[in-house]
């Protein structure tokens, strides 16, 4: 893995935690059954065949997305992503790096000088009306996001926005305040880049065979991640860095995401663990764990397959869902993914926490706190012989990023190829929106 963050895994062997975790001998059979896997990846990776393996090594869409950043950026007061699943979470995650929607960034990114940032990935009549409402559309810029161009919700929120623009700004106005992206249409089933040609748009070619929930790497995430002011070159380069780690490492045992896989997959044959709980530390971490949850529940939970992967966020969920994870059913395994923080932050004033009753924090920082808090999480859950695995980063940056999402990809890719699944369709959700379009006839 990338030299800025490691992955541990004593925690989840027998020898840490007992009869809970995995023998030795288990994780040796299930990471050698990774060999093959890593060796048909090296070669999609070497013959393009895969699109996720041949993004991280591409140059010459860089300066197109950055250049559309900058026109972005260089007029609009807000920008509305409309977008859903993988074409927005992992837009969110990125733009997070910045400061966009943690505690103190609202909707706007750390530098005033950018656009405040709006990701419209659900839709509810209450909250579209009230932005709308609430923003001036003349210096607004809109992203319609959608793979295939058919995606009913995110084609309403397009619908809606250009009639809004029509009302407010007239007609004419509507190209240069719009950018598409999506599929070339190759089938004539692409109805929002017809709607983009209608009306002049500026249309961003969505890689095709890309699925959107492998899309970050692309245009797709780099482009919100663009305006939000990240360095996405960084992006690429630390998920090649991650990518040519793990493919052209010397036995599968040396390749992170293999031996991630191999855990997860053997813990649930094996001791029948099957929720994987992502427990972040740091706020700017808090939308890649959604990022993750889509990624792995999408990708692996068919034909009775899959585990249930959950979102955590510390220390705050210490006080939420901690409880469960300590004295409820022993069904899960964890990631915990935490920055170095000891040291860092402003200090508390020592008077002050004595008065109050807390002089155990006295003079310590609050980067000292949330250190200690993560390491005796992780302790407790081990006692109480719950699997944990860690993924520690020194500083997080764009590169760091962009091999985080890296290592997540392949570790499902890998795991669906231990689970005899593609990881790359999604059979269940097309049953459910063809029922949908059903059900709205009735309305």
């Amino acid at each position: 893995m990338s030299g800025k963050f490691e992955q541990s895994i004593e925690l989840c062997l027998e020898p840490a935690i007992g009869s809970s975790g995995l023998t030795v001998a288990d994780l040796k059979l299930a990471t050698s059954r990774t060999t093959d896997i890593l060796a048909r990846l090296h070669g999609a990776r070497e013959s393009g065949a895969m699109p996720l393996l041949s993004l991280p090594a591409l140059q010459d869409d860089l300066d197109e997305i950055n250049a559309e950043a900058e026109r972005i950026r260089s007029s609009a007061s807000d920008v509305l992503i409309c977008g859903t699943g993988g074409s927005s979470l992992g837009g969110q995650a990125l733009a997070q790096l910045t400061g966009w929607k943690t505690p103190n960034g609202a909707e706007a990114v750390t530098n005033s000088t950018r656009p405040r940032m709006h990701f419209l990935d659900n839709i509810d009549a209450y909250s579209l009306d009230n932005l709308i409402a609430d923003i001036d559309l003349s210096t607004t810029h809109v992203i319609v996001i959608s793979k295939s161009g058919s995606t009913a919700e995110t084609l309403s929120q397009a619908i809606l926005l250009i009639d809004a623009y029509r009302q407010q700004c007239g007609e004419q106005e509507i190209g240069a305040h719009f950018t598409v992206i999506t599929e070339p249409d190759s089938d004539g089933k692409n109805g929002l880049r017809r709607i983009a040609d209608k009306f002049s748009c500026k249309v961003v070619d969505h890689p095709p065979g890309l699925g959107g929930r492998f899309s970050v790497l692309s245009c797709v995430g780099l482009l919100p991640a663009a305006i939000a002011g990240v360095d996405i070159a960084a992006v690429r380069r630390g998920a090649k860095d991650v990518l040519d780690r793990a493919l052209d490492a010397s036995a599968p045992d040396r390749s992170a995401p293999a031996v991630g896989a191999a855990i997860a997959v053997a813990l649930g044959r094996e001791l029948g663990l099957n929720c994987s709980v992502l427990f972040a530390y740091g706020d700017r971490l808090e939308r890649l764990t959604r990022w993750y949850v889509q990624l792995w529940a999408e990708s692996l939970g068919k034909d009775g397959h899959g585990s249930t992967p959950l979102a955590a966020l510390g220390p705050v969920d210490q006080h939420s869902q901690l409880q469960l994870f300590l004295d409820g059913p022993a069904d899960k395994y964890y990631t915990f993914l935490t920055v170095r923080s000891r040291g860092q932050g402003r200090s508390i004033d020592a008077d002050l926490a004595v008065e109050a009753g807390v002089g155990n924090i006295a003079g310590h920082t609050i980067g000292d706190l949330v250190e200690s808090m993560h390491r005796a999480t992780a302790e407790t859950l081990a006692r109480k012989g719950r699997p944990v695995r860690h993924l520690s980063i020194d500083s997080l940056d764009a590169g760091v990023m962009g091999g985080l999402m890296m290592h997540f990809m392949l570790e499902t890719v890998i795991a669906a190829e231990l689970l005899g699944i593609d990881p790359f369709d999604q059979p269940a959700v097309e049953e459910s929106k063809a029922l949908a379009r059903d059900l709205l006839m009735d309305l």
